[in-house]
């Protein structure tokens, strides 16, 4: 006969606790980054928040520490190599050392793919993915330098798993995403870094906007969501936590899809 495993009390609790953990969150002062950033101080995690903007990075600073958790405010952009370095230096410099990160720093501009030029097709590039990479890196030096453990938490999309019309650098730049975390996973996990990503569904920020003010996009779109509404960004907070600690300790290389069940029934 198998035995049930007997945990102690309060063990279930503890395994999404984040308390001394540091979590370094791009892109977090709008949207989905700042939403996260607030979850994962409200389970206990001290937060780095990035962004460019130095009046949105100290707006969204003031809600990290409004969770009695300490925030450090850095201005980074994702698309210079420089500024990443400059980055990690910085964080060094003063004793502070992630054993988070969630890659969110992102952008998206529809367009015809015939019209698709050069500059934009980097701009996306750069951003969502190469961007992606060389914070990770950065990321995995720090924590291998350490002998420590770390999680990366990537932030997909559903273009990671299906074509969008007139988002063919975006797409590609999502696909790409989820290659990435599984050759980092492949690659760090031996040395304790887990690397997964979350794929949201359809969300409405300031990134989307343009979508939502479409009322007939709005209703063929929520037909086609079995849960039949919009996800609201405090559902990321979960599946982000889950993944930032000890809940998550064996799993590695996945995506996870928050989309209402939007994939499966396509």
């Amino acid at each position: 006969m198998i035995r049930e495993p007997t945990l102690p009390a309060g063990t279930a609790s503890a395994l999404f606790d984040l308390t001394g953990r540091t979590a370094l969150v791009t892109g977090a002062s709008r949207g989905i980054g700042r939403t996260i950033a607030v979850g994962l101080a409200s389970a206990g995690a001290d937060v780095v928040v990035t962004a460019r903007d130095a009046v949105a990075l100290h707006d969204i600073a003031s809600a990290v520490r409004a969770t009695g958790r300490t925030c450090h405010e850095q201005r980074l952009d994702v698309g210079e190599l420089d500024s990443i370095r400059d980055l990690f230096a910085r964080l060094a410099r003063d004793g502070v050392a992630p054993d988070i990160l969630v890659n969110n720093a992102g952008m998206e501009q529809v367009c015809p793919s015939v019209e698709v030029d050069e500059a934009l097709w980097d701009r996306i590039m750069d951003t969502n993915l190469k961007g992606a990479f060389f914070v990770a890196q950065q990321f995995a030096r720090t924590v291998l330098a350490a002998q420590g453990h770390g999680s990366i938490i990537n932030l997909g999309s559903l273009t990671s798993a299906v074509g969008v019309p007139t988002a063919a650098p975006y797409t590609s730049s999502k696909s790409g995403l989820l290659g990435m975390t599984r050759a980092l996973s492949t690659e760090w996990s031996p040395a304790g870094i887990r690397v997964n990503a979350i794929g949201p569904g359809y969300f409405r920020t300031e990134l989307t906007e343009a979508f939502y003010r479409d009322a007939d996009w709005q209703g063929a779109m929520l037909d086609r969501i079995p849960m039949k509404r919009f996800g609201a960004l405090e559902d990321l907070i979960g599946i982000a936590v889950f993944l930032a600690g000890d809940a998550s300790a064996y799993v590695s290389g996945q995506i996870f899809y928050v989309d209402g069940g939007y994939l499966a029934s396509i």
